[in-house]
Protein backbone atom coordinates (compact mmCIF):
# COMPACT_ATOMS: atom_id res chain seq x y z
CA UNK A 1 0.00 0.00 0.00
CA UNK A 2 1.32 3.44 -1.12
CA UNK A 3 2.43 6.18 1.88
CA UNK A 4 -0.11 8.54 1.97
CA UNK A 5 0.36 12.07 3.16
CA UNK A 6 -1.68 15.15 3.75
CA UNK A 7 -5.64 14.73 2.04
CA UNK A 8 -4.57 11.19 1.46
CA UNK A 9 -2.15 11.79 -1.91
CA UNK A 10 0.66 9.34 -1.66
CA UNK A 11 4.10 10.07 -1.39
CA UNK A 12 5.15 9.03 -5.20
CA UNK A 13 2.46 11.35 -6.39
CA UNK A 14 3.28 14.29 -4.71
CA UNK A 15 6.82 13.99 -5.62
CA UNK A 16 5.77 13.50 -9.05
CA UNK A 17 3.87 16.87 -8.79
CA UNK A 18 6.37 18.55 -7.13
CA UNK A 19 9.16 17.35 -9.65
CA UNK A 20 6.01 18.82 -12.53
CA UNK A 21 5.70 21.97 -10.57
CA UNK A 22 9.59 22.79 -9.88
CA UNK A 23 10.22 22.17 -13.42
CA UNK A 24 7.72 24.81 -14.83
CA UNK A 25 9.05 27.15 -12.10
CA UNK A 26 12.80 26.41 -13.16
CA UNK A 27 12.23 26.71 -16.38
CA UNK A 28 10.43 30.16 -16.19
CA UNK A 29 13.40 31.17 -13.57
CA UNK A 30 15.91 29.92 -16.18
CA UNK A 31 13.78 32.01 -19.22
CA UNK A 32 14.12 35.18 -16.99
CA UNK A 33 18.05 34.40 -15.89
CA UNK A 34 19.14 33.97 -19.59
CA UNK A 35 16.75 36.89 -20.79
CA UNK A 36 18.80 39.15 -18.32
CA UNK A 37 22.21 38.12 -18.57
CA UNK A 38 21.78 38.21 -22.48
CA UNK A 39 20.89 41.52 -22.38
CA UNK A 40 23.82 42.90 -19.54
CA UNK A 41 25.94 41.21 -22.16
CA UNK A 42 24.62 42.97 -24.79
CA UNK A 43 24.75 46.20 -23.41
CA UNK A 44 28.77 45.20 -22.29
CA UNK A 45 28.42 43.87 -18.94
CA UNK A 46 30.95 41.54 -17.30
CA UNK A 47 30.25 37.85 -18.02
CA UNK A 48 30.19 36.94 -14.45
CA UNK A 49 28.53 40.45 -12.78
CA UNK A 50 26.23 39.62 -16.08
CA UNK A 51 25.46 35.65 -15.20
CA UNK A 52 24.83 36.71 -11.15
CA UNK A 53 22.36 39.67 -11.77
CA UNK A 54 20.47 37.26 -14.59
CA UNK A 55 20.62 34.37 -11.54
CA UNK A 56 19.28 37.04 -8.36
CA UNK A 57 16.18 37.69 -10.69
CA UNK A 58 15.65 34.42 -11.77
CA UNK A 59 15.42 33.69 -7.85
CA UNK A 60 13.12 36.26 -6.75
CA UNK A 61 10.73 34.39 -9.04
CA UNK A 62 11.72 31.49 -8.18
CA UNK A 63 10.98 31.85 -4.27
CA UNK A 64 7.71 32.79 -4.40
CA UNK A 65 6.49 30.34 -7.31
CA UNK A 66 8.05 27.23 -5.36
CA UNK A 67 6.83 28.42 -2.07
CA UNK A 68 3.46 29.03 -3.20
CA UNK A 69 2.82 26.47 -5.73
CA UNK A 70 5.58 24.22 -6.35
CA UNK A 71 5.40 22.96 -2.31
CA UNK A 72 2.94 25.00 -1.12
CA UNK A 73 4.35 26.21 1.92
CA UNK A 74 3.97 29.12 4.56
CA UNK A 75 6.63 31.65 4.46
CA UNK A 76 8.69 33.09 7.46
CA UNK A 77 11.89 34.42 7.81
CA UNK A 78 13.64 31.05 8.93
CA UNK A 79 12.30 29.99 5.18
CA UNK A 80 13.46 32.51 3.48
CA UNK A 81 16.48 32.64 5.08
CA UNK A 82 17.36 29.08 4.34
CA UNK A 83 16.26 29.94 0.67
CA UNK A 84 19.06 32.60 0.08
CA UNK A 85 21.30 30.21 1.76
CA UNK A 86 20.62 27.64 -0.80
CA UNK A 87 20.35 29.48 -3.72
CA UNK A 88 23.93 31.76 -2.40
CA UNK A 89 25.02 28.22 -2.16
CA UNK A 90 24.34 27.75 -5.79
CA UNK A 91 24.55 31.02 -7.11
CA UNK A 92 28.48 30.51 -6.73
CA UNK A 93 27.89 27.40 -8.33
CA UNK A 94 26.02 28.63 -10.78
CA UNK A 95 28.33 31.98 -11.98
CA UNK A 96 31.77 29.79 -11.00
CA UNK A 97 30.63 26.99 -13.35
CA UNK A 98 29.36 29.03 -16.11
CA UNK A 99 33.30 30.92 -15.62
CA UNK A 100 35.11 27.27 -15.90
CA UNK A 101 32.96 26.37 -19.11
CA UNK A 102 33.35 29.52 -21.07
CA UNK A 103 37.40 29.25 -19.81
CA UNK A 104 37.55 26.07 -21.23
CA UNK A 105 35.67 26.42 -24.40
CA UNK A 106 36.34 29.95 -24.96
CA UNK A 107 33.61 33.19 -25.79
CA UNK A 108 32.10 32.55 -29.03
CA UNK A 109 28.11 32.65 -28.75
CA UNK A 110 27.82 29.19 -28.60
CA UNK A 111 30.11 28.56 -26.09
CA UNK A 112 28.29 30.77 -23.71
CA UNK A 113 25.19 29.21 -24.01
CA UNK A 114 26.58 25.73 -23.43
CA UNK A 115 28.34 27.40 -20.43
CA UNK A 116 24.79 28.64 -19.39
CA UNK A 117 23.26 25.09 -19.42
CA UNK A 118 25.89 23.51 -17.56
CA UNK A 119 25.77 25.73 -14.96
CA UNK A 120 21.93 26.01 -15.02
CA UNK A 121 21.61 22.80 -15.16
CA UNK A 122 23.77 21.76 -12.29
CA UNK A 123 22.63 24.64 -9.99
CA UNK A 124 18.52 23.46 -10.59
CA UNK A 125 19.46 19.97 -9.70
CA UNK A 126 21.15 21.34 -6.42
CA UNK A 127 18.25 23.55 -6.41
CA UNK A 128 15.75 21.01 -6.63
CA UNK A 129 17.40 18.91 -3.38
CA UNK A 130 18.07 22.10 -1.20
CA UNK A 131 14.10 23.31 -1.90
CA UNK A 132 12.75 19.83 -1.47
CA UNK A 133 15.05 18.59 1.90
CA UNK A 134 16.21 21.86 3.46
CA UNK A 135 13.75 25.11 2.67
CA UNK A 136 10.51 23.70 2.41
CA UNK A 137 10.49 20.05 3.65
CA UNK A 138 8.59 19.15 1.65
Amino acid sequence: MANRGRWGVSSASRNRTQVARFLVVGTTTVAIDFAVYSLLLLLGGAVASSKGIGFVAGTLFAYFANRLWTFTAQGGLDRITRFFVVYGVNLGVNVGLNSVVLALLGYEQIDIVLAFLVATGTSATLNFLGMKFLVFKA
